[in-house]
C-alpha cells in the first residue's frame, strides 16, 4: 500500500447515481454537458510551441484545493442513512490516520497539502442535540477527530455545506427528502440563529471554518439527506441566513448555489436581489465528471458580477474510473483555473469504504472499515487501513503537491489551444516557477517547446494512471523540450 497502483473491480453498478447524473443532465441542459464521457481526441497534433509570460502582470492566486471527508456512514449506492457507526479517521488505525494524513492529505509535503475540507452538514455530520435542531457529533469522538485531522494536516478549514438542515426544521421531522416546515420571517429567523451555532458548536471545538453553504444541490430530493428548495423559498432563506452567517464569521466565505452557479434559476434570482447578493462571495458548480474541454469553450464568468466561480465538487458517477480520466480530472483543475480564473477546485471524496458501490468513481482512496469481511474485494486492504484509488488520485496529486497555497498563476502563449494537450504555469509563494503540462491523447506522445524565460535547471515530477511522482531528471532552461507519453502529466519544478 506504499504507491498507487491498479484499481480494485467496483463491486456493483451504482444505479441511484446514475440516476442522478441523469437527472442533473436534464435539468440544467444549459450548463451540464453530457455526464461521465469523455471524448476521443479530436485533434492529431503532436507538438506544439509555448511561452510563460512571466514578463506581464500575475492572472490569479490559486488559494488551493479542496477534498470532502465522509466521516460516517451511508448507504451503499447512496440508498440511505445507516445507523452503522462508521467513517474517517474514526475507523483508521493510529497509524493508518498518521498514513492518511501525511501522504494523502498533505501529498508527502513537509508543510502542507490540501486546504480545504468539505464537510456535509446533515449527511456526515448529523448527531443532534435534544431539540433536534443543531447538529451534533453523532458518535463520541467525531468532532474531536476532525479538530485532530485539521491540525495534524494544517488544512485552513472546513467548507461545512448543509445536505439537510436539522430534522426539526424539516417539513417530514427526517434528514432524507422534504424541505423546511416553515418560509416565515420569524421561522428563518431563528433558523440563521440555529445554523450560525452549528459553526459556532464546531469552531470552539477546533474545527475552523473557512466557507458556508446553505444547501448542498437544492433543486434536487435524494434517498440520502437533502433538502429541496424551489428558487424563491433558497432566496428568501438564504437572505435570512446568510447575514446572520456573515455577522459572525465575516472571513468565512459564503457560497451559492452548489450546483449551477450564478446560471441557474436560483442564481438569477440572487443576482435579482441587491440585498442577497452582496451575501454572495462565490458561485459553485458541480461539474461533475465532466470533460475538462468545457471549461475552454463554455462560459461560467461573464454573469458572475465579479464574484470568484470554482467547482466544488468532482468525481464520476458511474462508479468507475479510467486511464483517461487520470488525465480529465488534472485538465479540469487546469482549465477551471487557466479558463475561469478559479482560485480552488475540490474533489469529491477523500477516502470512501470498501462497502460502498460508488467508492471507485467517487474517491482518492479506499479503507477497509471493521465490518467489512468480504476480502473477496479489495483483498490487499486489512481492516482499518486505506489504500490509494489511483486513477483518481494520480490526477490530483501532484497539484497537491507542487502547487502550495497562494500560488500565482501566470499567462501562456500558446501556438494552438488543444483539448487533450493542456499547460499551466504558476509561481509559488517563494517566488519559484513552476509548470504542468498533460497530453489526454491514449495512442501518441506530444512534445511541449516551452520558452520558461528563465535558465535555471528544472526537476521532473511525471503523473499518470499507473505513474505517481516519477522522477525525471533535470532540464535546463530558458528552453525545455518536453515529450510526454500518451497519458500523461508532469510537473517542472524550478530546483
Amino acid at each position: 500500500m506504499s504507491h498507487p497502483g491498479a484499481t480494485p473491480e467496483p463491486r456493483s453498478i451504482n444505479r441511484r447515481s446514475l440516476l442522478r447524473g441523469a437527472a442533473i443532465a436534464g435539468a440544467g441542459a444549459a450548463i451540464y454537458p453530457v455526464l461521465n464521457r469523455v471524448p476521443a481526441a479530436a485533434a492529431a497534433a503532436t507538438s506544439g510551441s509555448y511561452t510563460i509570460r512571466y514578463d506581464q502582470a500575475r492572472r490569479q492566486t490559486i488559494k488551493g484545493l479542496g477534498f470532502e471527508i465522509q466521516s460516517d456512514s451511508i448507504g451503499s449506492g447512496n440508498d440511505g442513512l445507516p445507523d452503522t457507526v462508521s467513517g474517517v479517521p474514526y475507523d483508521l488505525t493510529s497509524s493508518e490516520r498518521t498514513r492518511f494524513y501525511r501522504d494523502m492529505l498533505m501529498a508527502g509535503r513537509s508543510d502542507r497539502g490540501f486546504r480545504y475540507c468539505r464537510l456535509a452538514l446533515g449527511l456526515y455530520y448529523r448527531g443532534l442535540d435534544s431539540t433536534q435542531k443543531h447538529m451534533r457529533g453523532r458518535y463520541p469522538g467525531q468532532t474531536a477527530q476532525l479538530a485532530d485531522m485539521i491540525e495534524q494536516t494544517g488544512i485552513e478549514g472546513i467548507s461545512a455545506e448543509y445536505w439537510s438542515p436539522a430534522p426539526g426544521w424539516k417539513s417530514n421531522n427526517s434528514y432524507i427528502g422534504g424541505t423546511l416546515k416553515s418560509f416565515a420571517p420569524a421561522d428563518l429567523d431563528a433558523l440563521g440563529d440555529a445554523m450560525a451555532g452549528d459553526l459556532d458548536y464546531l469552531s470552539s471545538r477546533g474545527v475552523p471554518i473557512s466557507m458556508w453553504g446553505l444547501q448542498n444541490e437544492p433543486r434536487f430530493s435524494t434517498p440520502y439527506s437533502s433538502c429541496a428548495y424551489d428558487t424563491e423559498q433558497y432566496r428568501k432563506t438564504f437572505a435570512a441566513v446568510a447575514p446572520k452567517i456573515r455577522a459572525k464569521y465575516p472571513n468565512a466565505q459564503i457560497m451559492a448555489d452548489s450546483l449551477d452557479g450564478w446560471g441557474g434559476e436560483i442564481g438569477k434570482a440572487l443576482k435579482a436581489d441587491p440585498d442577497a447578493l452582496k451575501y454572495v462571495d462565490a458561485w459553485t458548480y458541480h461539474r461533475i465528471g465532466a470533460d475538462s474541454s468545457d471549461q475552454m469553450t463554455k462560459d461560467f464568468t461573464s454573469g458572475a458580477a465579479g464574484k470568484p466561480v470554482y467547482n466544488n465538487e468532482f468525481e464520476y458517477l458511474d462508479n468507475r474510473t479510467s486511464d483517461v480520466r487520470t488525465v480529465n480530472t488534472a485538465q479540469s483543475i487546469m482549465n477551471w483555473m487557466v479558463f475561469q480564473d478559479s482560485p480552488t477546485w475540490f474533489w469529491l471524496h477523500a477516502l470512501k469504504p470498501t462497502t460502498n458501490a460508488e467508492a471507485p468513481g467517487y474517491s482518492l482512496g479506499f479503507w477497509r472499515p471493521p465490518g467489512d469481511t468480504d476480502f473477496s474485494h479489495f483483498p490487499d486492504i486489512p481492516v482499518g487501513h486505506w489504500d490509494y484509488n489511483p486513477q483518481n488520485w494520480n490526477g490530483v496529486a501532484g497539484f497537491v503537491k507542487y502547487m502550495p497555497w497562494d500560488s500565482v498563476r501566470y499567462a501562456v502563449d500558446e501556438s494552438a489551444r488543444l483539448g487533450d494537450q493542456r499547460i499551466m504555469a504558476w509561481k509559488t509563494p517563494q517566488g519559484k516557477p513552476v509548470l504542468a503540462v498533460t497530453n489526454r491523447s491514449a495512442t501518441d506522445s506530444f512534445t511541449y517547446t516551452v520558452d520558461t524565460q528563465t535558465a535555471a535547471a528544472f526537476e521532473g515530477h511525471r503523473y499518470g494512471p499507473t505513474t505517481n511522482n516519477q522522477n525525471l531528471g533535470t532540464r535546463t532552461g530558458p528552453q525545455l523540450t518536453l515529450t510526454l507519453p500518451p497519458l500523461s502529466i508532469e510537473f517542472w519544478v524550478r530546483a
